[in-house]
């Protein structure tokens, strides 16, 4: 191939997540060519109703595919922890890129931690994963949506309309936000991330040559590891209208993973968690055996009161 195009969003993220994929191609392969083809989602233009509330995560890729599949465009550059863990026919998820930091983290202006918060505080984000683990460790908080791109979920932070927010640490770094007087990223102990979350998912059109054109981008670590959290919560049928923590972690060293996972209601009320630890070598079923063991433990019947009360009391 001479040329590959990028689908992209306009955000600014967005854009800096397909400059580096961008950077990253040409310098493997000196004369590629690398275009970027900006486009608008749906979820870019409704900036005012919570995102389980309109269709869930899907509505930041769907035009991306489209264009893939229309022939405009050979790959599209996610934040792989909004990417879907199914595809439509044609298209398939052909690398994940080595990890930034998995953490969660808090921003505020005023308080350096999730227990400096006075009682009542408000705390801004759109994710239910989220609401659900603060909710669970400080119940006298409030917690309100907030959509947006970064700069402008930060602006409101800033103008006092939240005294803190919860953005991914991956994305501050990757942006070099540095203007906020506290970001605090917060132990995955305490808050277990989203699946995928800090690893750029490279979602491409089925063609060989193509795949196999883009496969150094792939982070064997990463690959491994999100597989695991893909797995799990493609057995739970989780989106992003339902709580769902999980996060694998492989030591390279010792040859252990282990794996942190969390379900339950969005006010933090009930959770079910799980934590497993197992070789490299058996990574390939890792996700779905603790699935399953959260299903056992009625992790599914939780989900479903868990979607109901997101549409009830919070959407």
């Amino acid at each position: 191939m001479k040329k590959i195009v990028i689908a992209t969003r306009r955000s600014k993220l967005a854009l800096w997540q397909s400059n580096h994929i961008k950077a990253l191609l040409t310098s493997y392969y000196p004369d590629l060519e690398v275009e970027l083809q900006e486009f608008v989602t749906k979820g870019d233009k409704i900036l005012d109703t919570p995102l389980a509330k309109i269709g869930g995560k899907g509505l930041f890729t769907k035009e991306l595919e489209d264009a893939m599949l229309r022939g405009e465009a050979h790959i599209a550059v996610h934040s792989l922890k909004d990417v879907p863990v199914e595809f439509p026919e044609g298209l398939v998820l052909g690398a994940v890129t080595k990890r930034e930091d998995v953490r969660d983290a808090l921003l505020s202006f005023k308080y350096d931690s999730i227990d400096a918060l006075p009682k009542g505080a408000i705390v801004g984000t759109t994710s239910l994963r989220r609401r659900m683990q603060l909710l669970a460790y400080r119940d006298d908080l409030q917690v309100k949506s907030l959509r947006g791109n970064v700069q402008t979920r930060i602006d409101k932070l800033e103008a006092g309309e939240f005294d803190a927010i919860i953005l991914a640490t991956a994305g501050i770094n990757r942006l070099g936000i540095k203007d906020v007087p506290f970001i605090t990223p917060i132990p995955t102990s305490l808050m277990v991330p989203a699946m995928g979350q800090a690893a750029l998912g490279i979602e491409a059109v089925d063609d060989e040559e193509l795949l196999k054109l883009i496969s150094v981008l792939n982070d064997e670590k990463a690959y491994i590891e999100t597989k695991i959290e893909r797995d799990f919560v493609a057995l739970l049928n989780g989106g992003c209208q339902v709580p769902i923590g999980v996060n694998a972690k492989l030591d390279e060293d010792s040859g252990k993973i282990s794996v942190r996972c969390c379900v339950g209601m969005p006010d933090g009320s009930k959770i079910l968690k799980e934590k497993r630890v197992c070789l490299k070598s058996s990574y390939k079923g890792l996700g779905r055996e603790l699935a399953d063991v959260m299903i056992e433990n009625g992790a599914i019947k939780l989900l479903r009161e868990a979607e109901e009360m997101a549409h009830r009391e919070i959407l």
